[in-house]
């Protein structure tokens, strides 16, 4: 009987050359694809796209599969890249890495796999999937927590799912970097990448100037006190802290006399106005509820009025809410019953059941814990 053929993503970091090595051990025939997403700047400090090849062919190598590059630099640009401007430009905070997973990753990747005969396809991702009883595919969380990858990809859809293994699901990142180490794999104390391509570890505000158009304008308290000018409402999120330019502002002080930080609470597009607060737990940092669109439910279904749980950002603590659908198309709501932080248009608010990720939506507005 033919071996069933897996066609790998392979990054050039640890994660993925260690799933290509899992694959081949569980009789798997492995072929890694490395994907080249990203060409402006492709020389640069920031970008280390041919350091990534070298590292992912040297893996392939080592680990015994074949490997073939493939651009899809264009793709990326359409389909990514160009959403991650509009979102900037309209005053919202994207998240890069779910687009490119839902358009990318599972989608021109997944085609070109099929176009190689590939049976199934694979990512070093820290996720798992499980055939639930009615046949659907269901995404389920890491079992190593601080690594899980589910909330990025809550917007692939069952026929990407049905046929995408995740052999580092039942993995720990410390074991993860055992078995590269024990296998003498090159890549074996290589960091973890931070951040997407086309920035990587370049200061964010000056890549982002080379693309979107700015005007600056009055920086505002909720009280109408101007206290500076922002540089465009394109290069702030909420809840931010550091970069603002008011660190030598110190108008409010809490109960021991500590001057408290200014934090981004809000911004006005139609007046380009930035508003700042003072204090971590400012009212306009909390939010209650939240409206969210562009929903996508990779359990198959969207979840009728329920109690489920929610993360509004990566690395974020599940939180208790109550979901129910919206009269528009596309859209759902959520309440908190403990005010959240920093809520931020452009984000994904992803829901789970339990360990089971059920999908989301892009969060479009937040509710104030009290009328502003």
């Amino acid at each position: 009987m033919a071996r069933k053929r897996v066609v790998l993503g392979m990054s050039g970091g640890v994660d993925s050359s260690v799933a290509a090595w899992m694959l081949k051990e569980q009789g798997y025939e492995v072929i890694g694809l490395f994907m080249k997403n990203w060409e402006d700047d492709d020389d640069s400090e920031y970008c280390s796209t041919r350091e990534d090849w070298i590292d992912a062919a040297s893996v392939a190598d080592v680990v015994g599969v074949d490997i073939e590059a493939v651009n899809f630099a264009s793709e990326y640009k359409d389909r990514v890249f160009a959403e991650f401007l509009r979102e900037y430009e309209g005053g919202r905070t994207p998240n890069p890495d779910v687009l490119c997973n839902a358009e990318i990753k599972f989608k021109a990747f997944l085609d070109h796999a099929i176009s190689l005969g590939a049976d199934l396809i694979a990512t070093g991702h820290y996720a798992r999937v499980r055939q639930a009883a009615d046949g659907r595919s269901e995404l389920l969380k890491a079992l190593d927590a601080s690594k899980d990858q589910s909330y990025f990809l809550h917007r692939l859809n069952q026929a990407q799912l049905a046929r995408t293994l995740f052999p580092l699901g039942e993995l720990h990142k410390t074991e993860v970097r055992r078995i590269a180490t024990q296998l003498g794999l090159p890549n074996a104390k290589k960091k973890d990448s931070t951040g997407i391509c086309f920035i990587g570890e370049r200061p964010f505000r000056e890549f982002l100037n080379r693309y979107v158009s700015f005007k600056p304008g009055p920086m505002m308290t909720p009280e109408g006190d101007v206290v500076g000018e922002h540089v465009g409402l394109s290069f702030y999120t909420l809840g931010q802290r550091k970069g603002i330019g008011l660190g030598g502002m110190k108008s409010y002080r809490n109960d021991q006399g500590e001057a408290e930080p200014w934090y981004v609470a809000r911004k006005d597009i139609a007046t380009n106005t930035l508003y700042v607060v003072q204090g971590h737990d400012h009212p306009w940092l909390l939010s209650t509820s939240l409206t969210a669109d562009q929903m996508s439910w990779v359990s198959g279904q969207a979840p009728g009025d329920a109690l489920l749980a929610a993360k509004t950002r990566y690395r974020q603590a599940d939180v208790a809410c109550r979901h129910h659908l919206l009269a528009e198309p596309g859209m759902f709501a959520l309440e908190f019953p403990q005010p959240q932080w920093a809520v931020t248009p452009g984000q994904s608010a992803v829901l789970y059941d339990g360990e089971i990720c059920l999908g989301g939506g892009i969060i479009a507005s937040a509710g104030a814990v009290v009328p502003a």
